[in-house]
């Protein structure tokens, strides 16, 4: 049986209209370009990013003054004087915001010779090519007009290709724009030219495109291009400093590259010897070389080798092809109304997949708070890393929905914050090690922000960071990466937990100052305050990574007496502690919560991402963390789209099916754009990333040292098959299920480690040869690596064949 065919992939985006604002045009991206396509007929937009361009240069964003009041704020929290600790830390112990993401550009396209109306229109981003496309038929004649557009990674250049049949010619006047301060300028070969430089500091009145604008050839911002070539069949192309003109043309072909002087976070751009000019104009004479037709198909070669690793069906196929007619925003508006669409929940995760993969490839930047597509000169938390919860959600379906190249921008993006975070740890802490607190830029800013110390006093960022390098291990168990890679910075962040805990009267190690991300609980007097010590989110990370070092140097056969320090340190964390509501405490003592619904979770860090908190190892800590949330809910948590997946995740993991899927629907329903795009509100992009994970944690686990065969499957998907996921131990798990109950299954091992299932019922596992390997519902056996093993369900019949 295989309920999943081709026919019936489900991975198509589209609508019968242009897009009217920027959160409906559609996101393509090679992880360095970004750009946001809206489909106009007359005129199309199409809004640029470049994953470099950031305002801002290297400088010192330590505060050295911090150290001097740490003592006393310790003094002030041991005395109960929380607000006055707040006080001082957020006058004398915080530092200044990050830079800025900003736009790179526009391209403007005006069609003309196709009349005032148009009809049998349609606009589409195709999830498995990574194309976005527009059709459309001129009002009052028969000439179709088409366009594609992608950006390609493997050629860096994106590529539009406008078509036309039915005997109608393309005239088209084409011109490039920018916020920032900027010329256009052509150039002999007919290359139309932006090039501007970046700010080093966004301001409230920044206007780059004010008139008396001037355009710095010299400084220390970052200096940007953007190229534009276009080619005719049989047009005809006339290009100036304003723009390209094109008439009478069959086809046109327009390719774009973008670069910047970016060439490190500790390098200055303004005297570096990257030259942004020469680095576009290679990218461009390179694809010149291979047409269009070649640059599409390597680029949909390139895009199909991640993407098409993972398959998904949920539901029957016949179930969802009425709807499936509906275009997406027209099937979204359906959902909401409260319409079954298994399918377009499979839409919503292929979606997330195809958004990493836009955002985030080798040797590019992370995908930050809006990935890499952002309009704005000043954009929303200025699109910076926030590592109190975002920039590990964008990261959650790395590993398990078989992305871990895309993971690689965050790993590198730890090894440079490893460096400024060392001196901040020294600077404002006088310890060892590495730290970074909830703000993160370009620049790897690994000191606080300003503001508040309910958001910018974490210490936190680089110990929460450190579990995305255990995971790669997890899941791709290869000790050279861990010797390498991982293990020197888990190693260095858990230095510097082990300098930041002090102990408390009872004789528990905890931190102090401490928080639990951005969220308040009363005083005494009855005053929000968020400042105190032992914040049950900073012991579980702290926790979490100190057993994970200790793991890692028992593996590696290093660091014999650190690893027995940390091993004291763990016995001597402060515990986990349950309110007399039964609820797990977010701070050391039970304060009363001046937000019961806030959008934060923090204190359930245990259960998911961490692995400490499990129905099977921690029952009581499992109904604790079930009725905090139960509680949050109840108070109106989850109201934002990044809290709304975390509560999926989290379900996911206590095997609330109907709970997760509740979520699930509510994200659709509430918490994202007509473009699928998540809509905190605003526009934020950590909700689709976490909602592909989220998907996969309700059909897959493997968090507790084996495979969990459909732990959490709701009964709306009851039907389903799907393809590629990875499990932790190193193996790619396919699985169908008919009436909620298994069907089938495949585990290819990767590594040649023992595989572990779990599942309800039991189950045979057999070899290619069809020999019977062991059955249960508790099974452990040998793999052997790039073998596939077979699973049903034992009823079905076998006979364990030891040899």
């Amino acid at each position: 049986m295989t309920l999943y065919s081709a026919e019936h992939k489900n991975t198509t985006l589209w609508y019968r209209k242009p897009a009217a604002k920027w959160e409906e045009a559609l996101p393509l991206g090679n992880g360095r370009l970004g750009a946001m396509v809206f489909g106009g007929v007359q005129e199309e937009r199409i809004q640029w990013n470049e994953d470099t361009l950031w305002s801002g240069f290297p400088r010192d964003s330590n505060n050295y003054e911090a150290l001097r009041y740490l003592a006393k704020a310790r003094e002030l929290i041991a005395s109960g004087k929380y607000a006055e600790a707040e006080q001082l830390i957020e006058g004398r112990m915080v530092g200044r915001n990050t830079e800025s993401f900003l736009p790179l550009g526009d391209l403007l396209i005006r069609q003309s010779g196709i009349g005032d109306s148009c009809s049998a229109y349609r606009r589409e981003l195709n999830l498995d090519t990574g194309i976005a496309s527009t059709r459309f038929q001129a009002g009052g004649s028969d000439h179709i007009f088409s366009r594609d557009m992608f950006i390609s990674a493997v050629d860096q250049v994106g590529a539009i290709r406008y078509e036309s049949k039915g005997g109608g010619s393309i005239q088209l006047e084409i011109g490039l724009r920018s916020p920032l301060q900027h010329r256009t300028h052509a150039e002999e070969d007919g290359t139309l030219v932006l090039h501007g430089h970046a700010p080093t500091h966004i301001a409230d009145n920044y206007r780059g495109d004010h008139p008396g604008s001037v355009l710095y050839e010299d400084g220390l911002g970052i200096r940007y291009e953007m190229r534009l070539l276009a080619l005719t069949d049989n047009g005809q192309v006339t290009v100036d400093d304003s723009g390209i003109r094109i008439s009478a043309a069959g086809s046109v072909t327009l390719l774009i590259a973008a670069a910047t002087n970016f060439e490190g976070f500790d390098r200055s751009p303004g005297f570096d010897g990257t030259d942004p000019s020469g680095i576009c104009r290679e990218r461009l004479q390179d694809a010149l070389r291979y047409g269009f037709e070649q640059l599409r198909s390597r680029h949909v070669k390139d895009h199909q080798a991640l993407f098409r690793r993972v398959e998904l069906q949920l539901g029957l196929p016949e179930n969802g092809r009425s709807i499936a007619a509906l275009a997406t925003d027209e099937r979204m508006e359906a959902y909401r109304e409260g319409r079954e669409d298994a399918a377009l929940e499979a839409l919503m995760f292929q979606f997330g997949r195809h958004l990493l993969i836009a955002s985030s490839r080798p040797g590019t930047q992370p995908a930050h708070l809006q990935g890499i597509w952002n309009p704005h000169v000043q954009p929303p938390w200025n699109s910076d890393y926030t590592t109190n919860i975002n920039t590990e959600m964008n990261y959650w379906p790395a590993e398990t929905t078989h992305l871990s190249e895309c993971h690689e921008p965050l790993i590198q993006m730890i090894r440079e914050l490893s460096v400024s975070g060392a001196r901040t740890a020294k600077i404002h802490y006088g310890a060892r090690g590495w730290v970074a607190h909830h703000n993160v830029d370009l620049w790897r800013m690994a000191s606080p922000s300003d503001g508040r110390a309910m958001w910018a006093f974490w210490p936190m960022g680089g110990a929460w960071l450190c579990r995305h390098l255990w995971e790669r291990y997890q899941f791709q168990p290869d000790l050279e990466y861990l010797r390498e890679t991982a293990y020197p910075l888990m190693r260095g962040a858990a230095l510097f937990c082990l300098d930041w805990l002090i102990e408390d009267v009872e004789g528990h190690l905890v931190t102090s100052p401490s928080t639990s991300p951005e969220n308040q609980f009363l005083t005494e007097e009855g005053q929000p305050c968020s400042v105190s010590a032992g914040s049950t989110m900073d012991m579980a990370i702290i926790r979490d990574l100190f057993h994970n070092c200790i793991e890692a140097s028992q593996l590696l056969e290093q660091d014999d007496e650190l690893r027995e320090e940390w091993k004291a340190a763990v016995a001597r964390l402060l515990p986990y502690a349950i309110d007399d509501e039964g609820r797990l405490m977010e701070w050391s003592k039970p304060y009363p919560e001046a937000e019961p619904g806030h959008r934060h979770v923090s204190h359930l860090y245990g259960l998911y991402p961490g692995s400490e908190i499990t129905l099977q190892d921690t029952p009581q800590l499992a109904e604790a963390a079930y009725r905090t949330l139960m509680s949050r809910i109840g108070h109106g948590g989850g109201h934002t789209g990044w809290s709304c997946v975390w509560l999926i995740n989290l379900f996911a993991r206590l095997q609330q099916p109907e709970k997760a899927y509740d979520y699930v629907r509510t994200l659709i329903s509430r918490s994202m754009h007509p473009n699928l795009l998540g809509d905190h509100p605003p526009f934020q992009i950590d909700a689709n990333f976490g909602g592909s994970a989220g998907l996969v944690e309700m059909l897959l686990q493997s968090h507790l040292g084996a495979i969990q065969l459909l732990p959490s499957l709701p009964k709306a998907w009851a039907e389903g098959s799907v393809r590629g996921l990875k499990a932790r131990g190193g193996f790619i798990v396919d699985m169908e299920w008919m009436d909620g109950m298994l069907a089938s299954a495949s585990i290819t091992s990767t590594h040649g480690r023992i595989c572990r299932i779990h599942y309800s019922e039991p189950l045979a596992v057999r070899r290619e040869d069809g020999s019977v390997v062991t059955t249960g519902d508790q099974l452990s056996f040998e793999t052997v690596s790039g073998m596939t093993y077979q699973i049903t369900l034992a009823a079905h019949g076998g006979t364990v064949n030891k040899g």
